[in-house]
């Protein structure tokens, strides 16, 4: 039996908060992700945020060798919101913008867990993912359960016939850093014919 193709990653989008309050463990597994993209001299695609998780994965990924592309608005530049050590920053006008650039500068999407902002960014992208504009592996990271009620939640939408079963296969859930990155390689890529299925 032949071997299943794995995706071409050199790229990787990743959601996650910038607070600087949160418990060790989320730290930890920010940091360890960084690292594992790192070692496998991923690009590391974030919102160049210099506190937090997001702070953490850039150096995770930075001090194993790899490289940082951060995207963020003028506005966040200006109030010194931006890690100063990434490999690149790239300036946009607002955070559409800045949504949209991550996005397309990936292969794959992971998202730790996060307040507002990171939450909103996964739907999005989810959201682009049901609509056939973004058909790359999104993965949810579920560090100590948080995004349990989440997951509960569409899980319930998809009870209500708010979405589709097939929905369900929009996103894969990790448990742990090593489990996100394997699964970047091994979830399938979607058709853009997955528009068809928008509307349920």
């Amino acid at each position: 039996m032949m071997e299943k193709e794995r995706n071409k990653i050199t790229s990787v989008c990743v959601y996650c908060a910038s607070s600087t309050q949160v418990a060790p463990a989320y730290q930890e597994a920010a940091t360890e992700l960084g690292r594992l993209l790192g070692e496998r001299r991923l690009r590391v695609v974030n919102g160049a945020g210099n506190t937090g998780l997001m702070c953490a994965v850039s150096d995770g990924t930075l001090s194993a060798g790899g490289t940082v592309t951060g995207v963020i608005p003028h506005f966040m530049v200006e109030q010194n919101w931006c890690h100063k050590g990434l490999t690149e920053l790239v300036e946009v006008d607002n955070m559409h913008e800045r949504k949209q650039r991550m996005a397309d500068l990936s292969d794959a999407v992971i998202a730790l867990p996060g307040g507002c902002g990171t939450l909103e960014e996964l739907l999005e992208v989810i959201t682009w993912k049901q609509l056939g504009l973004y058909l790359n592996p999104i993965v949810i990271l579920n560090i100590n359960g948080y995004f349990d009620p989440l997951l509960e939640m569409f899980r319930k939408a998809v009870d209500e016939h708010f979405m589709r079963p097939q929905h369900a296969g929009l996103w894969a859930v990790a448990s742990t850093p090593a489990e996100a990155v394997e699964l970047i390689y091994t979830e399938p890529v979607w058709d853009a014919d997955i528009r068809k299925m928008a509307l349920v």
